[in-house]
């Protein structure tokens, strides 16, 4: 077992002013999303532009805040809401929806290319590679926070936690979806939009792989102690939520080669 380092949350503290590593990380992904995003547009026959990055970037930011949060509060959080009509606001103290920030960024991201008189496939597809280091981010921030524990396990990796009942060796579940959901996940989209792919297929190989990686994880992973199982000692908000991904990622991928639609994120290849 790993004795767990207990990291303080708030890296700086000046005053009333608390920087935390959760919104660190909400930053540092932000970031990473702009340089690669920027990386990509700047590849030979992209038809981005700089100026497009920035504002897909500032859309999204929007999205992934404002759906998060109010993901969480619907999915999970009505518990706390309900004791502190306040929490709506107290992103500090985490509470962010994947699936909610999923949601919040489709329509933000539709609002752009709406106006950009962009596809929405093109868009979402262009967008599809570039979250995955934000959300290993985020899971790093989950772990330092001390949140979202997995199951009592006796694997060598497991972490030693202390609890009121005494140390609990634990799965760090929130490290298991980082390295999944996070870094793998980027790997695989930015490897495989490294060539032009069919209009909709990479935002279906994005939802389909994010819901494979945190159906598994879930199984070893404690639900959140407002909600519990919702069936069967097995069923989480995590699968339910999930499940819809993954049904319309594999529609996208069979729509996408059925149709067989060039990107609109490259220029055609001419033949002289």
């Amino acid at each position: 077992m790993i004795p767990y380092p207990h990291i303080d949350p708030v890296l700086l503290a000046l005053g009333p002013l608390k920087v935390r590593w959760y919104g660190i990380a909400y930053v540092a992904g932000f970031l990473a999303a702009w340089w690669l995003a920027k990386r990509r547009a700047a590849q030979p026959g992209s038809t981005w532009k700089l100026v497009d990055v920035e504002d897909l970037i500032f859309f999204a930011v929007f999205g992934v805040v404002l759906g998060g949060r109010l993901g969480y509060l619907l999915f999970y959080g009505q518990e706390q809401l309900s004791r502190d009509p306040s929490y709506w606001y107290k992103v500090w103290q985490g509470g962010m929806s994947f699936h909610g920030g999923l949601i919040g960024v489709i329509i933000a991201v539709s609002l752009f290319a709406y106006r950009r008189r962009r596809s929405i496939g093109d868009v979402l597809d262009f967008a599809a590679p570039i979250p995955g280091i934000g959300i290993l981010a985020g899971r790093i921030a989950n772990f330092v926070n001390g949140e979202l524990w997995g199951k009592a396990t006796d694997v060598a990796w497991g972490f030693a936690v202390p609890t009121e009942g005494g140390t609990v060796v634990l799965h760090a579940t929130q490290l298991y979806e980082g390295a999944l959901e996070g870094l793998l996940m980027f790997i695989i989209l930015w490897t495989f939009t490294s060539k032009p792919r069919p209009r909709w297929v990479p935002t279906g190989l994005f939802l389909t792989l994010y819901a494979v990686f945190r159906v598994l994880v879930e199984f070893v992973r404690v639900p959140d102690e407002q909600i519990g199982y919702l069936a069967g000692g097995w069923l989480t908000m995590g699968i339910v939520l999930s499940v819809p991904m993954l049904i319309a990622g594999l529609s996208m991928i069979a729509w996408g080669y059925v149709r067989g639609t060039p990107s609109g994120n490259v220029l055609p290849v001419t033949v002289g």
